[in-house]
């Protein structure tokens, strides 16, 4: 049976044939038709953070407010010394070094070198503002003058009246050689509550604390300072302090100063 052997002889190469086409199978074509590719696995994104990589600034600091002014208010020889019904003179006969006034005055005048030639800038400033200049009248007192005055007050009024428009000695401002009385060159209402409403009067209420002084005794306001309205009474507190008054809107040393007031000798 030649033929049957022949037929199986070729039936196993065949099958031998096949066998090595499955052992090497050919790639399968893409979808696309496109080679097909290996895919490479995406990487996965980092997390970031939303803050910045530098250090967020620290807020800078406002500046600390300017220490308060701060004035030697008892020591006699102060130019912000306080004196009033409850803050006798430290010590009480002080006597300050003194000068003739400078400006128009009854003859016998003397304050304080520091005082005269800021009345000189006074006078020449009211001279150019209104025509007219200021006239000192009553400056430094003494204890021992002082006593005088107020006595005579006792005698003519009583004290308690007297307590009213004269200082006890060793409670005037006098004394400290810081206090003028004044009045304009024209001599227009000399020691009167009048004196307020004339130009010299008005002028130097708003235009005296530029060279340091304040009207000490302001009207309305005796339950404070002790005394009654007098527009002619200047004390000199150096030009800072006024100013500072001044801007506070405050009218008397005492409550600018934090000051308990002075109504009395109490």
């Amino acid at each position: 049976m030649p033929d049957l052997s022949r037929r199986a002889a070729l039936a196993a190469v065949a099958v031998l044939a096949l066998s090595a086409c499955a052992a090497d199978p050919e790639p399968s074509p893409s979808p696309s038709g496109e080679p097909a590719t290996t895919a490479t696995p995406t990487p996965t994104p980092r997390a970031t953070s939303s803050r910045s990589s530098s250090p967020t600034p620290e807020p800078t600091p406002e500046p600390p407010p300017p220490p308060p002014l701060e004035w030697d208010i008892d020591s006699g020889a102060s130019l912000q010394a306080i004196v009033n019904k409850r803050r006798p003179l430290n010590p009480p006969d002080y006597a300050p070094q003194l000068v003739a006034v400078s400006i128009s005055q009854d003859g016998d005048e003397l304050v304080r070198p520091e005082v005269d030639a800021a009345l000189v800038a006074l006078d020449q400033a009211q001279r150019a503002a209104i025509g007219e200049g200021v006239h000192v009248f009553s400056s430094y007192r003494s204890y021992a003058t002082q006593s005088s005055i107020y006595q005579g007050f006792v005698n003519q009024y009583g004290q308690a009246e007297a307590d009213t428009t004269s200082a006890r000695p060793g409670h005037s401002e006098h004394q400290t050689g810081l206090a003028v009385d004044v009045v304009g060159t024209s001599g227009v209402a000399r020691l009167s509550v009048a004196f307020g409403g004339t130009a010299p009067g008005q002028w130097l209420a708003a235009n005296a604390w530029q060279h340091g002084f304040v009207v000490r005794y302001p009207n309305g306001l005796e339950g404070i300072t002790g005394y009654e309205y007098e527009p002619w009474h200047l004390r000199f507190v150096g030009v800072e302090l006024a100013t500072a008054m001044t801007q506070s809107g405050v009218q008397t040393l005492e409550e600018h100063l934090g000051l308990p007031a002075a109504p009395d000798y109490g």
